[in-house]
Order: structure tokens, then sequence, then C-alpha cells
């Protein structure tokens, strides 16, 4: 069973090291339509993670490292999506495209020790995820196949490349809470490097797991995490999933997350599955509605308020994935898939009805049903 985070792991079983790889990568082209202008990117996603457990006084010592060469295989602006908001290029709000993930996603350690009916563990990340939202979107077996960012990204699980985080928690039988400190600013535009400062922003979780079902809610407290923006933003975000590769519709989660600012609260909801249609073959889908805010951002000097208008985009997105071969090496396949769009009225001028394709091969060294969430 995945565990949730803020859950505890199982211990190894034997002493000494236990080492655990994962990796994903997609190789493909991506095709995005809009009015008056359309853009293809041929472009890979893509990440290796190393995770490596010990038996440590009487508890258990975990040492994770996730790498991405997304800052050399896609372009420096990101990955083109129509209606992706969140970060900067060249000192701009980024619309339309998803930035590169960092060369660095995670380095961290954590160790957990159970004493009696409860379980204890401590923290601590280089660059990793504090205690908010759900596991990031390519941990999530229900996103398993998709090679593009949900639209719900920086609603719900954009701080899983934060830099610099301290977390505890404790759980006992099936319920955990967890909290952390951590560095609130977003990553800069050099995606090769680490942004330390200050601990400064805070964040709570409580969550849930029994079988194959999980449940957590989250918020935090943000000092200054945009660039454009000079102030403080709150985040709220819960979220109920599925998973077992055992049945035909493989896993499924809802998500829920609010961005609190200072120029108005946006916030957006997704449903994403996987259906398992034959022995290799993979039917992947996410809905979304995501309160974009597109015709203001910006950037917003200190002592400038004005609240921002507000842009309630659709999407629904419907895939295939065929995985044609399974080695020591790790399982092959290739896919497509197509997004329509639901528009507001106050977007259509300059969107009228896009759409988005990819087609792709794929390649996953642990598969869906791995289970290597963090």
């Amino acid at each position: 069973m995945p565990n949730m985070p803020g859950m505890p792991h199982d211990a190894p079983d034997t002493p000494g090291w236990h080492w655990t790889e994962d990796a994903s990568a997609f190789f493909g082209f991506n095709e995005q339509e809009r009015k008056f202008r359309d853009f293809h990117a041929w472009e890979s996603q893509n990440w290796l993670m190393v995770d490596g457990t010990h038996r440590l006084a009487s508890g258990t010592f975990r040492a994770t490292a996730m790498t991405s060469l997304e800052p050399f295989t896609l372009k420096k602006i990101g990955s083109p999506q129509v209606f992706q908001t969140g970060e900067t290029f060249h000192s701009a709000p980024l619309i339309d495209y998803q930035h590169p993930h960092d060369l660095i996603m995670e380095v961290g350690a954590t160790y957990t020790r159970t004493a009696g009916t409860f379980t204890y563990v401590v923290g601590a990340d280089a660059v990793g995820p504090p205690t908010l939202g759900p596991p990031a979107f390519m941990h999530r077996p229900s996103a398993y196949g998709n090679p593009q960012v949900p639209l719900s990204h920086h609603f719900l699980d954009s701080t899983h490349i934060t830099p610099g985080v301290v977390r505890a928690g404790v759980a006992r039988k099936s319920v955990g809470i967890d909290a952390s400190v951590f560095h609130g600013r977003e990553p800069d535009e050099d995606r090769t490097d680490i942004d330390f400062g200050a601990l400064d922003s805070y964040a709570l979780r409580l969550s849930w797991n029994r079988g194959p079902w999980s449940a957590q809610a989250s918020g935090a407290r943000l000092t200054l995490p945009e660039a454009i923006t000079p102030y403080d933003a709150d985040k709220l975000t819960g979220s109920i999933a599925y998973a077992n590769p055992n049945r035909r519709m493989t896993a499924w989660m809802f998500g829920f997350g609010q961005n609190r600012e200072i120029h108005g609260n946006f916030e957006a909801y997704l449903f994403e599955a996987t259906i398992k249609a034959s022995r290799r073959g993979l039917i992947y889908m996410r809905a979304e509605s995501a309160d974009k805010d597109i015709l203001d951002a910006g950037f917003h000097p200190r002592g400038v308020f004005h609240r921002h208008r507000h842009s309630q985009v659709g999407a629904l997105t419907g895939g295939y994935l065929f995985n044609f071969l399974k080695t020591k090496m790790g399982i092959f396949g290739v896919g497509a898939d197509v997004t329509g769009y639901s528009v507001p009225l106050n977007l259509e001028e300059a969107y009228g009805s896009p759409s988005s394709y990819h087609v792709f091969v794929h390649y996953s060294l642990g598969g869906q049903s791995a289970g290597h969430l963090h």
C-alpha cells in the first residue's frame, strides 16, 4: 500500500541498507492549440529517485534523493500547456507554460520510531516537500502514464521542491499528524542550483490511511512565496485517494486546493483516475476546474493593491498507454492523449476554443504498482 505523506513507512526486515529505485521518462510531441497561436514542442519530462532504509536504534533511518533532467530536456521557458500558470521566466509570470522542474528535486533524511501504539517521525531536507498537500502528481498512481502537469498543480502540490524543510509527526493506527517549517519562496529560474533561505514558513497536515484508502487535509502560511508579489500567502488543500492495482479502476484521487493571496482567493478542483483496459493497456483521465489569475498577472510592488479578475478554467483529459515491453530494466510503453477545455467568458476572445494533444513513448522503472510515494 502506498503511504500518504506524514505516515510512517514499513521498516526493513533484515539488517543493513535496503535500496530501492524508481524512475519515469516521457519523450514525445506536445501540441497546444489556441486562438491566435498554436505552439508545440518535442520534449521529455523525467525523474529518477533513489531511496535507502537502515535499522537504527530501534527505529528506521531513511535517506532519499531525487533528480530530473528537465532543465536540459525542456526549453528554458518550459513545456507548452494552455492555461498553465505558476512561477516566472525572465522575471515575468509564466502563462501557457509549465516550468521545468529543478535538477535537484529532493535530498533528505527521515527517522521513524515506534513506541507502543504510536509512531514518531522526524526529518529534514535540503530540498523536499513540506507537510502540505497530497503526494506530488508524478508519484500518484492515479496520474500514472499522464505526461501533462495538472492545471491545479500550483494549488495542490507545487511545494514538493522546497529548499529547506524541517518536519516532525506522530501517527497512531491509521491517523497521523505532521508539521514542518520551511523556506517559503518558490525556486528561482535557475533550475540547476538550490535556493536556500530562512525557514520562514510553516505547514500542518492531518492524514489518514486504511487499506487502499488515504486522505489528507493541510494548510500552510508562506512568507513571500512569489517573486512578482511581495506579500505573504496561505494555502489550504484536501484530498482523498484510492489505489489498488488489482482492481479494474486501479487508482483515483479527488483533490481541492485554495491559494489565499492579497489579491483574492483562488481555488482548484481535480479528479484523476487510471483504469486497466487490458493486461498491457491503461486508460488515464483527468478532470479539473481551476480559478486562474491570468488577466492581472504581473509585478506588484508593495503598497499597490487591487482585486484580480478570476478566470475559472475547465479541462478534461483522456489518454491511453500501452506497455509493449517489460524487462528487468523497466517497462516501455507508447501512449497518446487529448485535452479539451472550458473557457470562461473573460478569456474567450484571447483563447477561442483551445485543445491539446500528446504522443509519446514512456519508460518506467517501477511501474504503476510500485507505490513509491513520499
